[in-house]
């Protein structure tokens, strides 16, 4: 156990990314203390509550909101969006009204916000955002974390690329791989559908649409481990702010990290998944076909500038490390 570091409060901590986060902040020195919908420090409902535990603390770090490993029902859209929005402006309204605003609050966001990229990677300065349901989420979440004057907080938007670990993604991709359809996850013709239509206030993107990348489509990631490392870089930082990419710095692809899996999991056979292959099955699956056939080419330029060294840049030794464990 290190020096005592302050008090750093956790929202979502129930996740498999907050689970990891807690433990190491409290090796490290830092009084946890979180805040969920059934507490255990403080619940959603008691606004009071949330504002004690935030005025005096250190470090903020907010991971809440409702898993994308879902179908896009309506009303999982909106309470995708809804459990985002309101738990950063709670926490924005606790640090405003704190007599001892904490230095640092990092907020999660999306490595999503950027658009479909086949034709170069995407960085915090010269990444375009892109339209729909996905990006729309990312852009107002982001605008509500910034919404608010805070002028002694230091504010760091956690945009997350797709994480390896004991979660729901890795899972899935694993699944796939089990069942013969770990070859490469092709897009093609579907019927039309609405759900990843643009969605709050300005929404974005009205149409389901098709891209031939063939299997060949970006896959951006990070291993659990470096997310944690980063976010105790980034808080050890007081250059960074504003978004940062949380990614690995050397890229993959779709028929990559499929045959990756493929091997890991031992799997003999891995039939390419056509999209009229992808759509039932994701569908028993109970999530959106977007996970594997959107291309995400992200950079974490800002982070390599910033002089941190991942643990796990490489996909090979990451896949064979979670599926490991």
């Amino acid at each position: 156990m290190g020096n005592i570091q302050g008090r750093a409060v956790i929202a979502g901590a129930t996740g498999f990314i907050g689970r990891r986060l807690v433990r190491e902040l409290r090796d490290q020195g830092y009084d946890v203390v979180c805040i969920g919908r059934n507490g255990p420090d403080a619940r959603w409902d008691n606004a009071s509550a949330v504002r004690a535990l935030v005025d005096g603390s250190e470090l903020v770090v907010n991971l809440a909101g409702k898993s994308v490993n879902c179908r896009y029902t309506d009303r999982n859209r909106d309470e995708i969006l809804r459990s985002r929005i309101d738990s950063t402006r709670q926490l924005g309204e606790a640090i405003e009204s704190s007599a001892a605003p904490p230095r640092v609050w990092l907020n999660a966001s999306t490595a999503t916000i950027y658009r479909y990229s086949l034709d170069r990677p995407m960085t915090e300065a010269t990444g375009d955002i892109g339209t729909g349901f996905s990006v729309d989420i990312a852009q107002a979440w982001e605008a509500e974390f910034y919404s608010r004057e805070l002028a002694t907080t230091r504010r760091v938007a956690l945009r997350m690329a797709i994480v390896l670990g004991d979660g729901p993604a890795t899972a899935t991709l694993v699944r796939l791989a089990r069942i013969g359809l770990g070859g490469p996850q092709v897009d093609g013709w579907w019927f039309p559908h609405r759900r990843y239509r643009g969605i709050g206030a300005n929404p974005t993107g009205s149409r389901t649409r098709t891209h031939h990348s063939r299997g060949r489509q970006k896959f951006s990631w990070i291993h659990i481990d470096d997310v944690v490392k980063a976010v105790k870089f980034i808080v050890e930082n007081d250059a960074l702010d504003g978004p940062v990419n949380l990614s690995a710095p050397r890229i993959s692809d779709n028929r990559t990290l499929m045959a990756t899996l493929r091997r890991r999991v031992g799997a003999a056979v891995g039939l390419p998944a056509f999209r009229w292959m992808l759509e039932p099955a994701m569908l028993i699956l109970r999530t959106e076909p977007e996970l594997v056939l959107k291309s995400r080419w992200v950079t974490p330029e800002r982070l390599l500038q910033a002089g941190y060294t991942f643990t796990w840049p490489d996909l090979g030794p990451a896949i064979n490390d979670v599926v490991k464990r």
